[in-house]
């Protein structure tokens, strides 16, 4: 049987939500809602179905089994809950919400659902990223002792996302914090952060945030993660996770559009550069996430990344912030 999804927002990410949907040999698209009505309509008319008039419309609808949420980060948790009040299984794009305080109220008014409820922490489910932590998991490199992350946008986001991002610990480190969980198999115990701005001065002045972090992250056996982050890096979308074991070493490297290289006398690279933009670099990776949501519910098991995993990103964003606020390392044991 097709499960029936419908995708509450059309923006960017929420159109290639709902186009992903549509093309799934195991899910059908239910319809879609968006507080921006001509949104909503493009993306409803371009691939044939309904338009709800509400939210509300598409938690009481008969016609829907499960909610995509892709709206803006402030309705997450509003939505999450009333989504769970509906019994209707839930995948939230990250993060659940910027206030950690929002996030444990949710959990609260939440409780013990049976209810599925899976985070959008994508890169979970790239290629590259899961072959890494398999071979980890297999052994290959023998124990782990570091691990590196890599994660660079390719230019500043418009001004008016960064002012409604939350800084980017909580927006975009935070991918990292749980890929960081992800790979390691631990729970990080401590945090350092320092942050600089190099790239726009003035404007991170002003919105009290950092364009280019490092953070170190560490468990109770000694284990360690470093993840750097720039909001620009000139030669294109760097996405690279690499692990250090006593035998060995595994890397996850960046995607391009084809792996040709090029040799010549005076040149031996890549002919092609990297890929610009997140959706294209994880495109397997987002339809690879659906097949993950729907498989969770066919199965009754609890889906790969839940509400918890989002939790802890949070924590670990937090902890980050207060790192570089006060020039320290963080005990994870603070934030709670």
């Amino acid at each position: 049987m097709m499960l029936k999804i419908a995708v509450l927002g059309c923006g960017r990410i929420g159109r290639m939500h709902a186009e992903n949907i549509a093309a799934h040999p195991r899910a059908s698209l239910a319809g879609v809602f968006d507080i921006h009505r001509p949104a909503a309509d493009e993306v409803g008319g371009k691939l044939g179905v309904v338009v709800f008039d509400s939210a509300d419309d598409v938690f009481s609808s008969a016609a829907v089994d499960a909610v995509l949420i892709a709206t803006s980060t402030p309705t997450h948790a509003d939505f999450i809950e009333k989504a769970v009040a509906a019994g209707k299984p839930i995948l939230c794009e990250k993060p659940i919400d910027l206030s950690l305080e929002r996030v444990r109220r949710c959990a609260q008014t939440i409780g013990a659902t049976a209810v599925p409820i899976m985070l959008g922490f994508v890169r979970r489910f790239d290629p590259g990223h899961r072959a890494a932590r398999d071979a980890i998991r297999t052994g290959d490199i023998g124990d782990l002792h570091q691990v590196v992350i890599t994660s660079r946008d390719p230019g500043m986001a418009p001004v008016a996302y960064m002012e409604a991002s939350g800084g980017i610990f909580r927006d975009m480190t935070i991918h990292d914090f749980d890929m960081a969980r992800f790979i390691l198999g631990e729970e990080v115990t401590e945090v350092s952060a320092v942050g600089s701005r190099l790239l726009n001065p003035s404007l991170m002045e002003r919105l009290g945030d950092y364009d280019t972090v490092t953070v170190v992250l560490a468990t109770a056996t000694g284990k360690q993660c470093i993840i750097n982050n720039s909001r620009q890096a000139a030669y294109g979308y760097d996405q690279r996770v690499e692990a250090l074991g006593a035998k060995g070493m595994v890397i996850s490297e960046n995607r391009r559009p084809n792996m040709t290289t090029l040799h010549r006398a005076d040149f031996t690279g890549s002919g092609a550069p990297l890929l610009n933009f997140f959706i294209d670099r994880y495109a397997e990776a987002f339809s690879a996430e659906i097949s993950a949501f729907v498989e969770a519910i066919e199965s009754g098991n609890p889906p790969e990344v839940g509400f918890e995993d989002g939790r802890k990103a949070l924590v670990l964003a937090e902890a980050a912030i207060k790192s570089v606020a006060e020039g320290r390392t963080v005990k994870i044991s603070e934030i709670g």
